[in-house]
């Protein structure tokens, strides 16, 4: 293994600078994509349902397939669980990538032997950028720890069924396979607390050079190491550590904490993975965002955020979009995803290559009174703030509280400080507050007119997001906190776990 920091990095430059090149006509790759997926669907039932062999362009397609989400495409999928062929793409496929938080519960989102792969190069080609870029390789000589989902998998009707992690699991390159951590048999673990302790007791004594998993739960991981250890950060713990790898999240609300006990060497590498396809990954510690995987099997849509809920919204491919606009995400795939609303807001921040940031969720917004405060915006507020005060923040969510007449409304934060932190919660509360007003205009029009009051504060206790998981069944490396909501469900549900002055 020591042989691969000196064979990589001639290979990963060949290759970064290969995916660059595609950018110059990632409009063309992108349309040659669509063309692709259309003549070798002509004969699946999707196709034949809407007339792929009268589709010759892309506003052929437009006009013959709508925008879709789960619930669209579900009569489809219920045909391919019970064991159709030929439905929404040739054959049947390899996994079901199941996932939660839909109205109809579990979805289960085809994976082919296609796009599976996409999935793995795209993961192999993210660290062959930052190879690429810094000339460091010697990760690739220590221990890599992926906090993931469990790799054991069911089976429906001859198709294998797990988290996108846990099926990933089973495709690690062998070249890999060595270094890999934690074990098989502690990744099987179903309790989250267990298999946090079997991971610890597996990791804490390794040359650990590079670190995977979403931030909350790395921080979890993270903080039981150095407790066992008595150590103050994991550059003490792990001097080798170079790289982080994380995605799923928006990291700004964690960059604080994770600074802290990662150390100020340790580089990190945002991914953009979906159970949809794996869609982008941060090729530069230079550049802002993400490079779009443009040639992944993949055929991108964007529609204007403002009209993702109208019946025939503005459609735009690749060649179409413009910088610093929000829009929602809609893929065609090589897995049998059609016109399919990701339910994620990106927006380009760069069109030469193409970048991109994720901005939110299409269902994560407040406008219980016409505010319309989006994920994004409240994200940016608590993390400012608790920067330019030096403050801690666990986790967060925030809910309308609706008054009883004669008070203004307002927005409820429930917000999970670091321990042991002494500092005016009210003067937090009223620059989180302002930070809210400066990003978005209807929230300042509401406060100035005292249709809505200053945001609250209810504090949640130590550890209770934790418990709201395990009360709920999820805890896991793959559960995430809904930072925002136009309704009060788990607003309502955090009432157990907060601190009562």
């Amino acid at each position: 293994m020591k042989l691969l920091k000196y064979l990589i990095p001639p290979f990963a430059k060949f290759t970064h600078n290969r995916i660059l090149n595609k950018h110059k006509q990632a409009v063309e790759i992108q349309l040659n994509i669509l063309s692709y997926l259309i003549k070798n669907s002509h004969e699946i039932s999707f196709g034949k349902d809407h007339n792929f062999s009268q589709i010759n362009n892309y506003y052929d397609f437009f006009c013959h397939v709508n925008i879709r989400d789960y619930e669209g495409l579900q009569s489809y999928i219920e045909r391919v669980k019970n064991g159709e062929k030929d439905v929404l793409w040739k054959g049947r496929p390899i996994y079901f990538a199941k996932t939660s938080g839909t109205t109809s519960g579990s979805k289960y989102i085809p994976i082919t032997a296609q796009s599976i792969q996409h999935h793995l190069d795209a993961a192999r080609n993210s660290l062959f950028a930052f190879v690429a870029e810094t000339g460091k390789a010697n990760f690739f000589s220590g221990k890599m720890i992926f906090l993931q989902g469990s790799p054991v998998l069911e089976e429906l009707n001859g198709v294998k069924v797990g988290r996108l992690s846990g099926i990933v699991y089973h495709h690690v390159p062998a070249w890999l396979l060595s270094n890999r951590l934690p074990s098989y048999e502690a990744n099987c673990l179903e309790d989250w607390n267990q298999k946090l302790e079997a991971i610890v007791q597996e990791t804490q004594h390794e040359n650990m050079t590079l670190l995977s998993g979403i931030p909350p739960w790395c921080v979890m991981y993270f903080e039981k190491l150095l407790a066992l250890s008595n150590k103050e950060n994991l550059e003490t713990l792990f001097p080798n550590l170079e790289l982080y790898i994380y995605g799923g999240v928006n990291y700004s609300p964690y960059k604080e904490k994770m600074d802290s006990l990662l150390g100020p060497d340790v580089k990190g590498i945002e991914t953009y993975p979906a159970s949809e396809g794996f869609f982008a990954y941060q090729d530069s510690q230079e550049a802002d965002g993400m490079l779009l995987n443009i040639d992944a099997g993949i055929f991108y849509e964007f529609v204007p955020s403002k009209e993702i809920h109208q019946e025939k919204p503005t459609r735009y491919h690749l060649g179409q979009v413009k910088l610093h606009e929000d829009y929602v995400l809609i893929v065609s795939t090589n897995a049998g995803l059609w016109a399919y609303n990701t339910g994620d807001t990106i927006r380009f921040v760069s069109l030469q290559p193409y970048r991109i940031k994720v901005t939110g969720r299409v269902k994560h917004f407040i406008s219980a009174f016409g505010e319309h405060v989006i994920q994004e915006e409240v994200e940016a507020a608590i993390s400012n703030v608790a920067k330019s005060m030096q403050i801690g923040i666990v986790e967060f969510t925030v809910a309308p509280y609706i008054t009883k007449e004669g008070a203004a409304s307002y927005h409820e934060w429930f917000i999970e400080f670091q321990e042991g932190q002494n500092f005016d919660k009210e003067l937090f509360m009223e620059a989180v507050d302002e930070r809210v007003q400066v990003q978005n205009s209807y929230y300042l029009d509401l406060r100035k007119g005292a249709i809505l009051q200053q945001a609250q504060l209810t504090e949640v206790q130590a550890c209770g997001f934790l418990k709201y998981f395990e009360g709920k069944g999820k805890v896991g490396g793959q559960n995430k906190v809904q930072h925002l909501a136009n309704n009060r469900d788990l607003a309502n549900e955090l009432l157990k776990y907060i601190i009562v002055r």
